[in-house]
């Protein structure tokens, strides 16, 4: 019998794994060691591994000759040796937009409580203060202006769902040419006109040595006094101590920061004590829907593998040319919006019933 080994969970239990793959006639296994060394002593009789945060280097895959799959539960891949993965013929998954819409919502759900003041005026009616005007100036989306910064995935989602709310949107990117429209219809300038002319940055690009602090001591001067940075997009994208120093001197509106270089963040962080600065704990990816559909497609992806069919979001998909594994039918729709089109037929009631039990991510949770 084939076998399926969880080499590390951010979960407290893998059931709804477990179901899966024992349906599919796959024995399974679960550990949580996240080593290049534990993954080669817990996974030496598995042709798949799920993982968290597992280290994949060359190493792994010449000491685990059966292993066919590594299913990595989120969208990055940095642990993994990818172009090992390859010479030894091992596919390389992930669940790239599982995301997509809860992150895009958190971005805009930042941009709102810090237009409307919702952090404050909540502190003051907690402590007896009715003052609805305590907390001037007060703004609305109607009349202004959000960049996005990165038109990936969630990037347009936010420009769409901001354009909903009224908010004129304009963007950014590395692969848009300034001066034209996307296909949806939104404006494209360069990076420092975005900088120059929104109300509202949001940031949603990858971190590579070019996004470096991409908003940085330097260039943060050219925001609009009384601008609005948002950062759900890694960490690093933005340098948090000079939006720390910009709140401070109150040249800027707010910040709402989820993403962080150092997490936790410390105690002593700029950011702490910072006015208008909205910070959550890495949480944007988190939904109880995101959650079910990025433990049920990483799942399926090596219960693909292991059964000989080539999966939806593999990484390496070089490794399928010589045969061993049978393509996925065109007519095969795509995962992600398969899995939507469920969720959104389920009562709200029974969907928290699915995820509560199968174990929220811990507090010191690091997402992918």
């Amino acid at each position: 019998m084939a076998k399926i080994v969880i080499a590390d969970s951010d979960f407290a239990v893998s059931d709804i794994e477990q179901k899966m793959i024992e349906d599919a006639g796959i024995e399974f296994a679960r550990f949580q060691d996240k080593s290049a060394a534990g993954i080669v002593k817990n996974c030496a009789d598995a042709e798949g591994i799920i993982t968290g945060y597992g280290e994949f280097p060359r190493e792994v895959f010449a000491a685990l000759p059966k292993l066919e799959v590594v299913s990595r539960s989120g969208v990055g891949y940095d642990t993994v040796d990818l172009a090992a993965a390859s010479e030894f013929g091992v596919a390389v998954c992930n669940v790239p937009g599982y995301a997509t819409e809860v992150v895009s919502d958190h971005a805009i759900a930042m941009t709102l409580a810090l237009l409307r003041r919702l952090p404050e005026l909540n502190a003051d009616v907690h402590h007896g203060i009715w003052n609805p005007t305590g907390h001037r100036p007060m703004g609305q989306a109607y009349g202004r202006t959000l960049g996005v910064v990165g038109m990936g995935d969630i990037g347009r989602a936010v420009a769409r769902k901001a354009r909903g709310l009224g908010f004129e949107v304009i963007c950014w990117s590395h692969s848009l040419v300034p001066g034209r429209r996307t296909p949806e219809g939104f404006e494209v300038v360069s990076y420092d006109e975005l900088l120059k002319r929104a109300d509202v940055v949001s940031f949603h690009t990858a971190l590579v040595p070019a996004t470096h602090h991409l908003l940085n001591a330097k260039n943060i001067e050219l925001l609009k006094p009384g601008c609005i940075v948002i950062n759900t997009s890694r960490g690093a994208v933005v340098d948090t101590a000079a939006v720390a120093a910009a709140l401070t001197a109150g040249t800027l509106w707010g910040a709402g920061i989820d993403v962080f270089e150092e997490e936790p963040l410390p105690a002593d962080d700029p950011l702490m004590k910072a006015p208008h600065a909205l910070l959550t704990p890495h949480a944007a990816y988190w939904s109880e829907e995101a959650g079910l559909e990025l433990r049920s497609r990483m799942t399926q992806n090596a219960i693909d593998v292991v059964l000989g069919r080539e999966p939806h979001d593999c990484l390496n998909k070089q490794v399928f040319a010589n045969g061993k594994l049978k393509k996925l039918s065109r007519e095969t729709p795509c995962p992600s919006r398969t899995f939507r089109q469920s969720l959104s037929a389920r009562p709200v009631k029974e969907l928290t019933s699915l995820t509560i039990w199968s174990g929220v991510p811990s507090k010191t949770t690091r997402p992918p």
